[in-house]
């Protein structure tokens, strides 16, 4: 079998962080699943926060995805990042050696760590002598500049560059990102490495008694990162208005967790200084999984009003407990959640207010929703790592890329 190394330098660049992104669940997927595929043909690289780039010794490397493990599974993640002594000795038994660099046939890397450095990654994959698969999650800081922070277009185009350059294969999250890699290639004179559509697979929701609030109001959840291209100004903006339009006790709650991120000062001026939303809404800026999980079980649905996405990962994993889904109609969420939510524009804020009052009272767009729901089936991780295999072993029968060697 190949003999791959997989890439963890974005799990240890989060040494200090109690909760996951994304980004980290999915590698941490990988991880998983390649240990489970390749066992002992599988090793472990990174690039440490120090700039080093080599192997992590596998007991290290599993040892430090068991601590994550019991880090995001923790129910109080309020104290935010973990100081730097604490994680000290972390830092220093994950420092890369040089021993094993070299004895790879595939590289895999599934963030964007230093992705930005393309001379860095020709060195590594230089010293490694091997083939370079990698994932891309989306393109929207390109295609949406004004979503990104500063400068974040630019830094994005970096990233693509260098996976244009020296990738073998590319593995999307969906076949909209795909299309976002293949056309920006093209747009730049290139050819676009082989591409290959594996959806996510959907993270198990933790088994956890539905949330239910002391006063029993049904409420609605609203989960990720809080910027603008998640649009949770429409939500904001409708709950205030059914708050002051509305008999109170006719008005659900709102849920809205994630932490905050960056462009979001009109968001933030609503969430701390609007008086009306403050009987109907809660902020969580982070909840460890079974907290997380309570919430998606017992609300009326999840709300994802996201003006793009490159893949819905709220929306599989509610589907996946028969939460139904309320979402914008973007390519990235009917990919992956089927005809089961009800979708609309992100702009229709009548037709968020309608649905939203459907779903709180039982009424028929609910109930059709839950009979599709109950038809949806979860993309799984076993699946996504059976094309991810299959890249890999396909990568490895390649000739080394010219600009690698």
């Amino acid at each position: 079998m190949t003999r791959a190394v997989l890439d963890i330098s974005r799990l240890i660049s989060r040494v200090r962080h109690s909760g996951p992104s994304g980004v980290d669940r999915v590698e941490m997927a990988y991880a998983r699943g390649l240990l489970r595929l390749y066992g002992p043909k599988l090793a472990f690289a990174a690039v440490h926060p120090t700039g080093l780039y080599g192997r992590i010794p596998r007991e290290t490397a599993i040892a430090y995805l068991d601590e994550l493990d019991r880090r995001w599974t923790a129910t109080d993640r309020s104290s935010g990042q973990r100081t730097l002594a604490s994680v000290l000795p972390w830092m220093a038994r994950l420092l890369p050696r040089r021993a094993g660099i070299g004895s790879a046939d595939v590289l895999v890397q599934v963030s964007p760590h230093h992705l930005t450095h393309a001379a860095k990654m020709r060195r590594i994959l230089q010293r490694e002598e091997a083939r370079f698969v990698c994932m891309v999650h989306d393109l929207i800081p390109i295609e949406y500049p004004e979503y990104a922070r500063p400068g974040g277009s630019a830094l994005h185009e970096k990233r693509m560059s260098t996976v244009a350059e020296l990738a073998d294969a590319v593995i999307v999250n969906s076949a909209a990102t795909g299309a976002s890699l293949t056309r920006w290639v093209e747009s730049k004179g290139g050819i676009p490495p082989p591409i290959h559509v594996a959806l996510l697979g959907t993270e198990p929701i933790a088994k956890a008694a539905p949330r239910v609030y002391p006063d029993g109001k049904p409420y609605f959840v609203c989960l990720g990162t809080i910027e603008p291209r998640k649009n949770h100004l429409l939500l904001l903006h409708l709950w205030r208005k059914m708050a002051e339009t509305l008999p109170l006790d006719d008005v659900p709650r709102l849920l809205v967790i994630g932490r905050r991120g960056w462009e979001n000062e009109q968001i933030v001026d609503m969430l701390e200084r609007c008086p009306s939303l403050g009987p109907v809404l809660e902020e969580v800026n982070g909840c460890g999984d079974s907290d997380l999980a309570a919430a998606v079980r017992g609300a009326r649905a999840l709300l994802m009003p996201s003006f793009t996405e490159g893949f819905g990962m709220p929306i599989a994993e509610a589907l996946s407990v028969g939460t139904p889904v309320i979402a914008s109609d973007i390519e990235a969420h009917r990919e992956i959640g089927g005809n089961a939510p009800d979708y609309l524009d992100p702009l229709d804020g009548p037709g968020w207010k309608r649905t939203v009052l459907d779903h709180t009272q039982d009424g028929p767009m609910r109930r059709a929703q839950l009979t599709r729901v109950a038809a949806w089936q979860e993309p799984d991780w076993d699946s996504h790592m059976e094309i991810a295999a299959k890249v890999i072993e396909d990568a490895a029968l390649l000739p080394k890329n010219h600009s690698a060697g």
